[in-house]
């Protein structure tokens, strides 16, 4: 190989590590606050969090700017980033989303989803059901969403996959805001046999049904909306 051809597949090389980092930060960024671990109000410090992830703050910077991007973040200034606090307005324009996009993925999915993509979904709500029985949140949560991804790729609609994508922080977030999680698994399990069942509409119902149930859920955990 000459000096040439290496020096090519390197510069081919750097980027796509520093996309890698990137999407690893992002990733943890996103879980820290859909956890709770970095609370709303709490500051963004560029060269605090690269001394953390044991990276340079390019990573972080790219991170951060995704997340601003998403509302997840907000910039109070050009210096001070902060996780924002989502307002009730911007729950209920979350599930505004959530009901238009997730409906319509799922009557995709039921429409366009191979046997082995179905057998890949009852797997997941096999894991999930396995996270709900430990009791753990993070566990719950995380299977949760890998079970709400499938159904997003089972759709096969690269627009949708992205829309839904751009949403990701603010979903993950949204994702937590359960407080019985076998009633959910209940949900997850009626909405697999729908899709499985390849009757779109029942698939569709199913998947309005959900998301209204836990937008009320959401709104009374967050704004005990519908307490007495």
């Amino acid at each position: 190989m000459d000096r040439t051809e290496s020096g090519a597949r390197k510069t081919e090389a750097a980027p796509t590590h520093s996309l890698w980092l990137r999407d690893q930060v992002l990733d943890e960024l996103r879980d820290r606050i859909a956890t709770g671990r970095l609370r709303p109000g709490d500051r963004l410090v560029e060269r605090d969090l690269a001394e953390d992830f044991g990276v340079s703050r390019a990573p972080v910077r790219e991170a951060i700017r995704i997340l601003l991007n998403e509302g997840v973040l907000e910039a109070l200034s050009p210096r001070r980033i902060v996780v924002k606090e989502m307002s009730r307005r911007d729950v209920e324009n979350l599930f505004d989303m959530r009901e238009a996009l997730e409906v319509l993925a799922t009557r995709r999915a039921a429409e366009r989803a191979t046997q082995e993509g179905l057998d890949e979904l009852a797997h997941l709500l096999e894991d999930a059901r396995l996270a709900t029985l430990t009791g753990r949140a993070e566990r719950i949560n995380r299977a949760n969403l890998a079970y709400h991804h499938r159904i997003v790729e089972l759709a096969d609609n690269e627009l949708l996959a992205a829309t839904l994508e751009s949403l990701e922080g603010r979903l993950r977030w949204l994702f937590q805001q359960i407080d019985d999680p076998v009633a959910l698994h209940e949900e997850h399990r009626a909405l697999t046999l729908a899709i499985a069942s390849r009757d779109t509409e029942a698939a569709a119902d199913a998947s309005l049904r959900h998301v209204r149930h836990y937008r009320a859920v959401a709104l009374r955990l967050l704004f005990r909306e519908g307490e007495e």
